[in-house]
């Protein structure tokens, strides 16, 4: 025999209603009503009707999750505190949210058409995570799609990511990434270091921009020399940063230390001295950037930019479930920490 909502209403001792507003979230109900209608939905295992309910409410259960890449412990931090912030009360049925996480593998096309999907599929929430291509047309397909979204009644976030035109009505939490970056060649400066070599990320990448404009701010500000010869660009991940390396010691034998866009790169970039008979720090130091859990373990430990990913993540997630308000204005500036570590010390001639 089918369980129906008002069997669950009859078990909990509440009306239909009641037993809707806690299923959908949609409105506020006392703790204690909560708890008694979600233990009748696990005692009857109740099965909301998920594509009937959508079709009846503003949106269904789905919250979609937009990664560059997953495998990329940056954007899987992210996404598991996001994820975390989306599931009801001890993960159970009632007031849960189906997570679906979207790789786009850095395509705009394929962010684009994930967009579209949750569209479709009426999502209560989407979070786009990371940086944001710099492209004007796709910028405004982007925003475009945002505002069907919100229009719709899915709650849209931004985490780690620069924000959207004001009238998205898209929440954004966005790492400070000019200032971290400014920070980590700040240190370097403060050490000695006058020839730095800097790895950035690919060049149409918001992320990118920012932390060498960073980087670029402090050289500026100390009267450093900015030669465009040690600014090599490459992919976000490991095999760039030794690629990359070697490219800036041919162009510079003389470089004293290394500015990696991320710390997976700083790893290649590591690796690379290694291999080149270079000792860190002593002949040349590495720095980083979001400090992320190998990061410590490198042998010496990295310095680096810490941002607080899972925070930011969770943060993210409570906002797109309605748990917790917006930031003033709707934006959130995140900043990171610097930590020195045994990757950096003064240069030679110092």
């Amino acid at each position: 025999m089918t369980v129906t909502l008002a069997d669950v209403a009859a078990r909990a001792q509440v009306s239909p209603a009641t037993v809707s507003r806690v299923l959908n979230g949609n409105y506020p109900v006392a703790a204690s009503t909560r708890e008694r209608v979600l233990r009748a939905v696990d005692d009857l295992d109740y099965v909301l009707n998920g594509p009937a309910s959508a079709l009846a409410a503003a949106t269904s259960d789905l919250v979609g999750i937009l990664v560059n890449d997953i495998a990329d412990p940056f954007f899987g931090i992210m996404a598991g505190a996001i994820q975390s912030e989306i599931g009801g009360p001890g993960g159970r049925a009632g007031g849960e949210r189906l997570a679906v996480v979207c790789n786009t593998g850095g395509s705009p096309e394929r962010e684009l058409t994930y967009l579209t999907l949750l569209q479709r599929q009426r999502a209560a929430a989407v979070v786009l995570t990371g940086g944001a291509v710099e492209d004007t047309a796709h910028a405004t397909a982007v925003a475009t799609k945002l505002r069907k979204l919100v229009a719709a009644g899915t709650r849209v976030v931004l985490c780690g990511r620069p924000p959207a035109p004001a009238d998205t009505d898209a929440v954004a939490l966005t790492f400070d990434n000019r200032g971290g970056g400014q920070q980590l060649t700040e240190h370097l400066i403060a050490l000695g270091h006058r020839r730095m070599g800097y790895i950035a990320g690919p060049e149409e990448r918001t992320t990118t921009r920012h932390r060498l404009e960073g980087h670029r701010a402090a050289l500026a500000a100390h009267g450093v020399a900015d030669d465009p010869a040690w600014t090599v660009h490459g992919r976000y991940d490991r095999r760039s940063g030794y690629e990359a390396t070697l490219e800036l010691l041919r162009r510079e034998p003389g470089l004293t230390a290394v500015v990696a866009a991320n710390d997976t790169v700083a790893l290649g970039a590591c690796a690379a001295l290694r291999d080149s008979g270079l000792r860190i720090p002593d002949d040349v130091s590495v720095v980083g950037f979001d400090d992320l859990p190998f990061s410590i373990d490198a042998v010496p430990a990295l310095t680096t930019v810490r941002l607080p990913l899972a925070d930011a993540g969770a943060r993210a997630g409570r906002i797109a479930m309605g748990r917790e308000e917006a930031p003033p204005g709707g934006i959130a500036t995140i900043r990171g920490e610097l930590m020195v570590r045994g990757s950096t010390g003064a240069p030679k001639e110092a």
